[in-house]
C-alpha cells in the first residue's frame, strides 16, 4: 500500500492580542502575515516563515494556556526544525530577540535555542545533533 506524504503542520495558539502577536512574529522573527481576518483589528491570523506557520486566534474571555503553565515538564509548545540553528540564533540576536534558553547542545541530543512569544508560548528552534 502506498503511503500519502504528510507535509507541514501548523500549531494553533490562543493569544491575548492578535495584532501584538503578528508584530512579534513578523518584526522579531522575520515571519510574514499570510492571512488575517478581518484585515483591520483581526481576531485570527496565520503567520509563517518558509515551511513553518502558526495559526493565532483571540477569543474573548479565553486566556492563552502555554504548555509550561499546565505542567513544568511540558516546556515546549512547538518544535521548529531548523537545519542551521546557529545562523538563525545570530539573526534573532541581531533583532534583539530575548532567548529563554540560549543556543546550546541539549542533554537530549538537540542543538538549538528556545524563546517565548508575548503570551508565553515556548518555541524551540533547532535540530538533532
Amino acid at each position: 500500500m502506498t503511503k500519502a506524504e504528510i507535509g507541514h503542520i501548523s500549531p494553533s495558539f490562543i493569544v491575548s492580542n492578535v495584532p501584538q502577536t503578528i508584530a512579534f512574529y513578523c518584526d522579531k522573527l522575520g515571519f510574514e502575515t499570510r492571512f488575517k481576518d478581518p484585515p483591520e483589528n483581526p481576531f485570527f491570523a496565520i503567520v509563517g516563515r518558509d515551511g513553518a506557520q502558526i495559526f493565532v486566534k483571540s477569543e474573548g474571555g479565553i486566556a492563552p494556556q502555554p504548555n509550561p503553565t499546565r505542567h513544568p515538564h511540558l516546556r515546549l509548545d512547538a518544535f521548529v526544525y531548523v537545519e542551521d540553528p546557529d545562523t538563525l540564533a545570530a539573526e534573532f540576536a541581531a533583532r534583539e530577540v530575548v532567548f529563554s534558553n540560549p543556543l546550546r547542545d541539549t542533554n537530549d541530543g538537540l542543538r538549538g535555542f528556545e524563546l517565548r512569544d508575548p503570551d508565553g508560548y515556548t518555541l524551540f528552534f533547532g535540530r538533532p545533533r
